[in-house]
């Protein structure tokens, strides 16, 4: 895609809160340990991960606060994140994000204090595509809103702007700003 982190970065800055939704990285097929919440991340997508975190962290935009589903390949995605966020954030592992639907991400923007800035939350497609089309503004770029229309790639991130704390948000609350993949952050 091609998108300038600097831009995204500056872009956010309009915003008192910034929600990133991230579909976890590259995972093993399903089939290989029998149960697709033990699935585990590949060498792809442990570098993925840090790749991410890196290019958030270089651009100031390390969550606060990170809700996160608790299959393993989402956990796993996080401790790498995690390795480059250091001990800042606050982490929140769910399982209703694994099994929940978009109604679990909702529930976790309505638990958000209005002191996290910057929330992660951490899931699985199609639930993280899906919610984020509830999520945008009308002022969201369409083209951007298309995207989603055909879902997330691992280790990709929607990036929102709102000046409402996220307890606050109900369907189209936030900007959608950006749809980041891991291409845009090497």
């Amino acid at each position: 895609m091609g998108t300038s982190l600097k831009k995204v970065a500056k872009k956010t800055k309009e915003y008192k809160y910034v929600l990133l939704a991230m579909r976890h990285a590259k995972t093993e097929p399903f089939g290989g340990n029998g149960s697709d919440v033990g699935r585990e991340l590949t060498d792809k997508g442990r570098k993925q991960a840090k790749t991410v975190a890196k290019g958030l962290a270089a651009f100031k935009m390390v969550p606060t606060r990170i809700a996160c589903s608790s299959a393993t390949r989402a956990r796993q995605t996080c401790d790498r994140m995690l390795k480059v966020f250091g001990d800042d954030p606050k982490v929140d592992y769910r399982q209703s994000l694994y099994e929940g639907g978009v109604q679990s991400v909702f529930d976790e923007l309505a638990q958000t204090k209005e002191k996290h800035r910057t929330l992660l939350v951490l899931g699985h497609e199609p639930t993280i595509s899906i919610a984020c089309q509830w999520l945008a503004s009308t002022e969201s770029d369409p083209t951007l809103l298309d995207l989603l229309n055909l879902g997330m790639s691992p280790a990709s991130i929607a990036v929102f702007g709102s000046n409402e704390p996220f307890n606050q948000w109900q369907l189209h609350s936030g900007e959608l700003i950006a749809l980041l993949t891991v291409k845009d952050f090497e």
